[in-house]
């Protein structure tokens, strides 16, 4: 076992500073904008104690699975597989969970530079005041004028590129753990001052009966559908990210509360992004939408409508830019490992040719939406559309739901008990049930219901 061991690219420092690093990664622009828009359309609390349930038993042991492997190994998740099957002579077919996140996670990241470099435009468009007073027509034109200007949304696009390559290129100290050190604290006290400011507002009782009314009516299975695929891909599994910065937590560490605050801190946050968001919508009589419409058009013409308005709408788009980072610095890495390792190469180099690359294949997304807005890869999906739905609904899934059975099946029983401190058997086959079956299942249940909606949706009739 390698539990005493150290990573060639450096350590956490502490528990904590691996429990901000790690719900920094979980906390992205998914958080912000469609679990609290999903939570209020699918029952408000009856939704959200579902989605507790799945990441009860679905997301913390899947994550739990990504850390043990990542501090077993102590290498990229390309490596650290490698390593492990080799050791334990399992079949190398087992590497592939490495390679398929680390190539997953590089897709998402060339995409989501694109999207983080439009909250990055809206912290000068709100700070400007450009969006102050704000009409419907005027908010719609301004999100629709940029999304049809490439350049515009290049420049931001490589803004945001080079802050990236910038904080990963120092390494895991001087890099990781000081933008974490600055971008989470701040994140968290920028949604508290935008939450107090939701709270004075005459649409906050709308926005808690919004999200909380405890509505089972409106419950159906495709919400806990939802609610199982919302609790895989809040926590930024089945890419890697999470078994990179797994490989530097220290030993002795508990795996198992640390997921946990991890897990309860993301949901905390989406949460609060729901009550800091939706009472300023309902205050403006606007209705709630999914996606970008939400937060690049109506959340600007909400506080371009109150008082104060240009200062806490600059400060949620400083905010969203904040978990945009953090996010994306975790992506980045277990492909930036890889490349060290694999080539003895400097990390400085080796993060400005990745960001190069990144960037480069990010320039599709950016026509999607103006010039290459009708070429279609497959079917009616755009290139943006098509490296969205392989990365999201066809690699993650996979990997998440074989990091699992790999935990579970492949390594060994010493391994499992020393990482995860299981002492009792009793709690050994509840890791097995949970792990090797209940969380790899729904997982499965997710794949099948995105890629084949017509043939679970015939399942689910007969029952």
């Amino acid at each position: 076992m390698s539990t005493g061991s150290v990573s060639r690219h450096g350590m956490w420092s502490n528990r904590w500073l691996f429990i901000l690093a790690a719900a920094g990664s979980a906390v992205g622009l998914g958080n912000i904008w469609k679990f609290p828009y999903i939570a209020g359309e699918n029952g408000g609390g009856a939704f959200v104690l579902i989605y507790l349930v799945c990441v009860a038993f679905v997301g913390i042991p899947i994550m739990m699975a990504e850390v043990l492997i990542g501090r077993e190994g102590r290498q990229s998740p390309i490596n650290t597989m490698r390593k492990l099957t080799e050791q334990h002579h399992k079949s190398g077919l087992w590497t592939l969970i490495g390679w398929a996140g680390v190539v997953a996670g590089f897709l998402i990241l060339s995409y989501y530079v694109v999207i983080a470099g439009w909250a990055l435009f809206y912290v000068l468009q709100m700070g400007s005041g450009a969006l102050d007073g704000a009409t419907a027509d005027s908010a719609s034109r301004l999100f629709d004028e940029f999304l049809s200007d490439p350049w515009q949304m290049i420049m931001w696009q490589t803004i945001f590129m080079v802050m990236v390559v910038y904080i990963i290129s120092k390494g895991v100290i001087k890099g990781l753990e000081r933008a974490i050190r600055w971008f989470m604290p701040l994140l968290f006290v920028l949604l508290c001052v935008l939450l107090g400011y939701a709270v004075t507002s005459d649409g906050w009782s709308q926005g808690v009966e919004f999200m909380f009314r405890l509505d089972f009516s409106e419950v159906t299975s495709e919400s806990v559908l939802i609610a199982l695929g919302q609790a895989f891909f809040t926590l930024s599994l089945g890419m890697g990210a999470i078994m990179a910065y797994g490989a530097y937590l220290p030993s002795g560490t508990s795996i198992g509360s640390t997921v946990t605050i991890i897990a309860l801190l993301d949901t905390a946050v989406a949460i609060a992004a729901g009550l800091a968001i939706f009472p300023i919508v309902f205050a403006n009589g606007l209705e709630p939408s999914q996606g970008p419409g939400l937060m690049f058009v109506t959340v600007p013409l909400a506080f371009g409508q109150l008082p104060l308005g240009v200062v806490f709408g600059t400060l949620f788009f400083v905010l969203v830019s904040f978990a945009a980072i953090t996010s994306a610095i975790s992506i980045s890495e277990p492909a930036l490992a890889y490349l060290v390792e694999e080539y003895n190469a400097k990390r400085g180099r080796v993060a400005i040719s990745l960001g190069a690359i990144s960037w480069l294949l990010g320039i599709g997304t950016v026509l999607s939406f103006n010039v290459w807005a009708d070429v279609h890869i497959v079917g009616q999906l755009t290139y943006f559309d098509f490296v969205d739905y392989v990365s999201q609904n066809v690699m993650l899934p996979l990997g998440g739901m074989f990091i699992a059975l790999f935990a579970a099946y492949v390594l060994p029983n010493t391994v499992i008990g020393a990482q995860l401190g299981i002492k009792s058997g009793a709690a050994a086959v509840a890791w097995k049930v949970v792990c090797g079956v209940i969380a790899p299942a729904a997982v499965l249940v997710v794949f099948i219901a995105t890629l084949f909606p017509d043939l679970f949706n015939a399942v689910i009739a007969l029952f």
